[in-house]
């Protein structure tokens, strides 16, 4: 496995275009999109109840997608931005802010290159009801 050079322009390039098949697939809701870009072990984490932590396989997360309304099918205005991406050899982490009504959703993906290609292992994400 050749793993990604650090400064690679094209790595930046492949990040990006992982993330903007995340805000598609988040905006359509379209888990069977989610699932080209998470790798099958990856987890999906965020704050429960308290001071609880919620922890959910990636399966059993994009059951939970295809159960959802889209923002698209509810007339909801896309505001995806990329705060920042932070790339170690074969390792990055991608923040990520997007509007999924009625919250807006911070994402810290984390993601390794792997089998030749960038894809999440884990997602972790706090969410704030819009004003």
């Amino acid at each position: 496995m050749m793993s990604p050079n650090k400064s690679s322009p094209k790595c930046i390039d492949e990040l990006i275009a992982l993330a903007k098949t995340y805000f598609d697939a988040a905006y359509a809701m379209d888990a069977e999109s989610f699932a080209t870009i998470f790798d099958p072990a990856a987890l999906v984490t965020r704050r429960g109840e308290g001071d609880s932590v919620v922890v959910t396989p990636i399966a059993a997360w994009l059951d939970v997608v295809r159960s959802l309304t889209s923002p698209r099918d509810s007339g909801g205005a896309r505001a995806d931005q990329i705060l920042s991406i932070a790339m170690t050899r074969d390792m990055a982490l991608l923040k990520l802010r997007l509007r999924i009504p009625p919250r807006e959703v911070t994402d810290l993906l984390s993601c390794f290159y792997l089998n030749g290609r960038w894809q999440i292992v884990q997602k972790v994400f706090a969410a704030e009801t819009l004003a």
